[in-house]
């Protein structure tokens, strides 16, 4: 319980900071602790069910799938079928990296190993996507003129959005880049701090998270790949016109 208090302490000292320096988040962050406080209560309860009865799995993925595409999905400002396209990025991603390491006995079907893993998987793809989705969104009106140069130039839409697209991927890929490059260095990781709380060996608490950055890597890059694609062929009217995202 010290710990909670402790950290909720932690909370309010933020929106107090907020409030002093005039940025205005103080809400966000009181609604942000709460939410979190409500949601995993509410989630431990689930998960103990889940773990429980193994045919809850599935039931439980998909509605992460869907709290996942809908968070993603409002930052995508404007484009079209949002949450729909989000969801489809961020299934691309995990499905990437889920079915490789349970088809090799790496993770098994136990809820116990699946939930947490596809959780993690699922959470990286939504990053990925939420990231990427907004820049290229947000970068398709600033970058317009140059686009409308490079079709005038004759090259196809896909080529002129291009470096567009480009420059949105790589800005989804940093958190995840910069997480692999300092991991225990900087800071230590969710995973291991969890297993190494849970009683695991620190060279198993290792392999663990090891193994999940480095499929983290290949799910947020999907992830980010194929949300560019479906933002971008959502920005192309007929006759290749390119329809940037109505910004609200």
């Amino acid at each position: 319980m010290t710990q909670v208090l402790v950290a909720a302490a932690l909370a309010a000292l933020a929106a107090g900071l907020s409030r002093h320096a005039g940025l205005g988040l103080e809400r966000e962050l009181v609604v942000a602790a709460l939410r979190a406080a409500v949601q995993l209560a509410a989630v431990g309860l689930v998960v103990t069910l889940v773990f429980r009865y193994a045919g809850l799995s599935v039931a439980f993925l998909v509605v992460m799938l869907g709290a996942a595409a809908a968070t993603a999905g409002r930052r995508l400002g404007g484009v079209p079928r949002a949450p729909l396209l989000a969801g489809a990025a961020i299934a691309a991603g995990t499905a990437a990296g889920l079915v490789p390491l349970l088809v090799t006995g790496a993770f098994s079907l136990v809820p116990r190993e699946l939930i947490p893993v596809a959780g993690i998987l699922i959470g990286g793809a939504m990053a990925a996507t939420s990231l990427t989705g907004r820049r290229l969104a947000e970068a398709i009106p600033e970058g317009l003129p140059a686009v409308e140069a490079r079709l005038c130039l004759g090259l196809p839409v896909r080529e002129a959005l291009a470096p567009v697209v480009r420059q949105a991927v790589t800005t989804g890929l940093v958190p995840i880049l910069d997480q692999t490059r300092s991991v225990g260095l900087v800071a230590l990781p969710g995973t291991f701090v969890g297993l190494i709380l849970g009683g695991a060996s620190p060279a198993e608490a290792s392999r663990v998270q090891l193994t999940v950055l480095l499929a983290l890597l290949g799910v947020e890059l999907i992830a980010a790949l194929t949300i560019a694609t479906l933002v971008r062929r959502a920005s192309v009217a007929p006759g290749e016109r390119v329809v940037p995202p109505v910004r609200r």
